[in-house]
């Protein structure tokens, strides 16, 4: 009988891997894929991760700012407050004053009791808020999947908010879905506009997902309301500039959420369509994208 012998365990290195894709090991495209590759395993630096998250405020106020009119509803803040449309001088109707400071949880139980002004805003509104769950579920498990604070978990998951955006943004582009602004779109149901809803929502979850996984919680990039109170509360409020690093942080997400909104109310109100903020989302999430594998 034939003595049993046990294969040495092998593991692949980055040569083994660029030689099995067709690389020599000292090829230019072996030596790139493998810093790439190395890059992509490295864990996202809090020291400078903080810097697309804050990008990500104002993307936030661009994308709610710019589309409230056109669906009824927003796509990124869930609850709370939603002054900010206020602040980009949009016109609203009159009767709709009341409802310009109101998130969509409020739109979906005034609409529910039958007070919504908007016939059926509420749909849209539960819409946006079961597809921003599912994408905080489906962007959380990304991330454990590959690693939760990996520079490549950070980047295809952003990767992947940008190609759903530019799905909408092309939805629009091509006639699909009125882009003219302000719409009526609130006035019925429609299937192509409740799946723009659902896009948006679902990958408008992955920001604060991002946010929790890499560990900087102060830069939560959609929710205002805690925010404000934990930049208020703060012990160290008027400490100087330079001692209170969270509280700087959290003063520079509201401006830019703040600032967002006002510049998405005011590119849909000078050019009558929404397209052009979608486009503008799309180019700054692949910037965001990229930058994951700088710092």
């Amino acid at each position: 009988m034939m003595p049993s012998t046990s294969m040495p365990e092998t593991t692949l290195d980055d040569n083994d891997l660029g030689r099995q894709l067709g690389y020599g090991t000292g090829s230019r495209r072996h030596k790139l894929a493998a810093r790439l590759l190395g890059r992509f395993r490295e864990e996202v630096s809090t020291r400078f991760g903080y810097l697309p998250l804050l990008i990500c405020c104002f993307i936030t106020g661009l994308a709610d700012g710019a589309l409230y009119n056109e669906y009824g509803t927003f796509v990124s803040m869930q609850t709370g407050k939603q002054y900010l449309c206020l602040m980009s001088r949009v016109p609203f109707p009159a009767s709709d004053t009341e409802l310009r400071y109101i998130g969509n949880t409020i739109f979906l139980a005034l609409g529910t009791s039958g007070q919504e002004k908007k016939p059926y805003g509420w749909v849209y509104s539960l819409c946006s808020i079961c597809c921003y769950m599912v994408g905080c579920y489906a962007f959380a498990k990304l991330h454990d999947l590959i690693g939760p604070r990996l520079r490549g978990s950070a980047v295809i998951s952003f990767s992947v908010q940008t190609i759903l955006v530019a799905v909408a943004a092309i939805t629009h582009q091509v006639g699909i879905i009125d882009g003219r602004y302000p719409s009526d779109t609130h006035l019925v149901v429609g299937l192509a506009d409740l799946s723009m809803v659902a896009l948006l929502s679902f990958q408008a979850a992955g920001q604060i997902v991002a946010s929790r996984k890499v560990g900087i919680g102060e830069v939560p990039t959609l929710v205002i309301t805690s925010l404000l109170c934990d930049f208020v509360i703060d012990g160290k409020l008027f400490a100087g500039f330079y001692a209170n690093v969270k509280r700087n942080l959290r003063a520079m997400a509201f401006v830019l959420t703040l600032a967002g909104a006002i510049a998405g109310g005011c590119i849909s109100k000078a050019t009558g369509m929404v397209g052009p903020s979608l486009w503008l989302i799309v180019a700054i999430k692949a910037f965001v994208a990229m930058s994951w594998m700088l710092g």
